[in-house]
């Protein structure tokens, strides 16, 4: 229908008249001849059985929703100009249309590269830089000497270069600190859920490559890599020192241990557990992480534990019979 308007997106159950949705997954099917939409982005081999929408084609119902969101109905940024209330210090480098809300702090050294934003409250330590087009929200926090580069998010009350958690016994009890002297560097493109935790290195750097994503409640520990465009669920844990390859996935809560390297193209199920270093790409799961194929067939195998048993006592008793059977026969004779 040419004549038909678009005002805004919404999911396909929840849609009302002006609006757009889309529907990829078959378990939304049944939504179909009921939404009050007005357009539905739909694959060409899908029933219409609904007259009063409009039905637009796409091979990728879920991509060209995304495409059609980032074109039209985008967040607008309203923040513009240094606020007042800034504490922005005169030695500091800022660009061209750099945005600095209420009660942020941008200390000594710090550079800030053209079109940036920075929200209320956040804090950059002495000597932080940050690159182009890159959003900071609100209560997050840099610490000093750490490099954020282009068009990166960072979502409200991360931190990003945190001391390492590094402690030296004493002989007579109790921890010396470890200095971390290091720092983190976020390479382009890289996105920070909220309330993640990356440690600055010891030494060196921690570094997340280049369009890597990472989830709300993640932990980062120090001297830890991370390659480019790999994705992180949330509540992840990776200690210390340990180098993940590209184009990696980790699913929600998995653990991996310090000083371990796992390769390109990994994927980690749910709540796996990481005891040692991943060298062939593929799929793994379970505590300790093994491929996917055989830890599955474990589980199954422990699901199935009291039919075993059951199985075993039902066997035991067979044998039991006929050994009895036997002995008989052998006193016969």
């Amino acid at each position: 229908d040419p004549e038909c308007k678009i005002h805004g997106v919404s999911k396909i159950h929840e849609a009302k008249q002006g609006d757009l949705t889309f529907l990829y997954l078959t378990a939304y099917s049944k939504y179909l001849s009921q939404t009050q939409a007005s357009a539905v982005l739909v694959t060409p081999r899908e029933q219409k059985v609904n007259t009063d929408i409009t039905y637009i084609e796409v091979e990728k119902p879920d991509v060209a929703l995304q495409l059609v969101t980032r074109k039209f109905f985008k967040p607008e940024i309203k923040l513009s100009g240094i606020d007042k209330s800034a504490s922005v210090s005169k030695n500091a480098d800022i660009g061209v249309n750099v945005a600095i809300g209420k009660n942020a702090v941008v200390s000594d050294g710090c550079k800030i590269a053209n079109d940036t934003v920075i929200y209320h409250n956040v804090v950059l330590m002495e000597n932080v830089q940050v690159g182009s087009n890159t959003l900071i929200y609100p209560n997050s926090t840099v610490r000093e000497d750490c490099l954020i580069g282009n068009k990166v998010i960072i979502h409200s009350g991360s931190v990003i270069g945190s001391d390492g958690f590094g402690y030296s016994p004493r002989k007579e009890g109790g921890y010396d600190k470890v200095p971390q002297i290091g720092n983190v560097i976020l390479e382009d493109e890289v996105e920070i859920g909220s309330n993640v935790s990356i440690d600055r290195a010891a030494m060196g750097s921690t570094i997340i490559r280049k369009g890597s994503k990472i989830d709300n409640l993640v932990q980062i520990a120090h001297n830890v890599e991370i390659g480019a465009d790999t994705a992180i669920s949330s509540q992840v844990g990776i200690a210390g020192s340990t180098k993940i390859g590209k184009n990696c996935i980790l699913a929600g809560q998995v653990g991996i241990v310090g000083h371990i390297e796992i390769t390109d193209g990994v994927l980690l199920g749910a709540q796996s557990g990481v005891s040692k270093s991943l060298l062939k790409p593929g799929k793994y799961f379970g505590y300790p992480a093994k491929e996917m194929g055989q830890s599955l067939r474990q589980e199954g195998h422990l699901r199935n534990l009291p039919k075993y048993a059951e199985r075993i006592k039902q066997l035991e008793s067979e044998l039991n019979t006929l050994k009895t059977k036997i002995d008989e026969l052998s006193r016969k004779k």
